[in-house]
């Protein structure tokens, strides 16, 4: 994702440990050490934390208010530039150095878990609470059908648009994901859009591409909604037949099209294009509404389903999740601090302080523009419909190669590159990666 918003605070009057007891890995197993529910004495745990400014202030008032709820567990943060969060994991794994509790952005997980480097979360969360979390949230969190890792919030993807500009064009307002626009009937918007005096009448955000996820986690969406995928999730083998598939192919024949007609403005490097009403459509993140797009169009603001390729409007889900690692000497004690973070009071001042949806279903009735009939319902609606509508990254420890080969053939498809060939490449990339890690066989 190009935004990674994490926030939140909670208070609890007596620590809350896990209901049931959870088992580490790495040392801990090595050493016979099993959990039965209960922390071994007192602990100071030590967490790695992905941000800065406002985000790591917000962050610190939760570490601040867990430490001072009970007197058995002390959280100690470190902090690690976004940038370089991935080497840094990867150095500290390397040098046995992890620490009990690892943030890290969801695409990152299924590397982690498969390397080892964090422990599955069943048995060390409260049954409660794991049957409250979105089911985006679980499946993000989830692989080899354990979970993982967990969030205070989720994410997701939609279109802006300007009501007045639309109404110009006599262009209808889709209500919902069941009657999205087509790929063509999205195009002839955009070009009456250009005739009418905007002359790039579509933002995608392409600046975004070159700060993390983003071409991935925005168009991956085009590939899912005309029946295709990043890889065959049957086995995670190979991307060959879901990412070529001739419907792929057309897909992204339309989204070069837009491109080619010179509909989407290229140059821009901020928000402006949207915000100043250059480009009446922007396709964006759920964050855009609440960091400049509401305050700039007001009651003039439409929120949009992504186009129907063909087999139903996809959006993307997940976000930075948490996770306990293989170096807890007692999950317990680590799994303790997920339950303040997660729970209901704690992900609703996330959401009062960033916008990002609450990752619990019992949080979102108080959460007025994701609860039902809000400014962004469309987004928990879809986020309640996973995997059918938000779609989960890939689970398996390929995804950084699928990613990164995914990403390279938008680049270039965007740049006006044969769509078929741009897509055999990536395929041809990711079943390399597949094989030379002997198909990431789990253990």
């Amino acid at each position: 994702m190009r935004r990674t918003i994490l926030a939140a605070t909670c208070t609890i009057t007596a620590l809350a440990l896990a209901a049931t007891g959870c088992t580490g890995s790495g040392d801990a197993a090595a050493g016979g050490a099993s959990c039965d529910g209960k922390i071994d004495g007192k602990r100071t745990i030590t967490a790695f934390y992905h941000a800065g400014g406002e985000e790591k202030k917000t962050f610190m008032g939760i570490v601040k208010d867990f430490n001072e709820s009970q007197d058995k567990v002390t959280v100690k943060v470190q902090s690690v530039p976004e940038g370089t969060y991935n080497d840094s994991v990867q150095a500290a794994a390397a040098a046995d150095k992890l620490p009990e509790i690892l943030d890290f952005d969801g695409p990152l997980l299924y590397n982690y878990a498969w390397n080892k480097n964090i422990i599955p979360l069943d048995s060390c969360l409260k049954a409660s609470t794991k049957k409250d979390l979105l089911p985006s949230i679980v499946q993000q969190g989830t692989y080899d059908k354990k979970l993982y890792g967990v969030g205070a919030f989720d994410s997701g993807l939609v279109l802006y648009a300007y009501k007045s500009a639309l109404k110009k064009v006599g262009a209808r307002i889709p209500k919902g994901v069941e009657d999205a626009w087509t790929p063509e009937e999205f195009a002839g918007i955009l070009g009456k859009l250009q005739k009418k005096g905007y002359k790039r009448p579509l933002d995608l955000h392409m600046w975004y591409g070159r700060q993390g996820e983003w071409l991935s986690y925005a168009f991956s969406t085009i590939v899912q909604s005309a029946g295709g995928d990043l890889i065959d999730r049957k086995d995670y083998k190979s991307a060959k037949g879901v990412l070529d598939k001739p419907e792929v192919v057309k897909a992204l024949k339309h989204f070069q099209s837009w491109f080619t007609e010179k509909y989407v403005d290229t140059e821009a490097q901020d928000d402006s294009p949207f915000l100043k009403k250059r480009s009446p459509i922007a396709w964006n993140g759920m964050w855009a509404y609440t960091t400049g797009y509401k305050k700039a169009a007001g009651k003039d603001l439409a929120v949009i389903p992504l186009p129907d390729f063909g087999k139903g409007s996809k959006t993307g889900m997940g976000s930075w999740q948490f996770g306990i690692t293989s170096k807890a000497e007692d999950p317990d004690a680590a799994a303790a601090f997920l339950e303040h973070l997660l729970s209901k009071q704690g992900v609703l001042k996330m959401y009062k302080a960033t916008g990002a949806p609450p990752s619990r279903k019992s949080a979102l009735t108080d959460a007025d523009i994701y609860r039902d009939g809000g400014a962004m319902d469309l987004v928990t609606k879809s986020l309640e419909k996973a995997p059918m509508v938000s779609v989960p990254r890939p689970q398996t420890p390929a995804y950084p190669a699928i990613t990164q080969a995914f990403a390279q053939a938008i680049d270039d498809i965007s740049q006006g590159k044969d769509v078929k060939q741009a897509l055999d490449t990536a395929v041809a990339a990711i079943d390399q990666d597949i094989r030379d890690n002997d198909g990431y066989p789990v253990e």
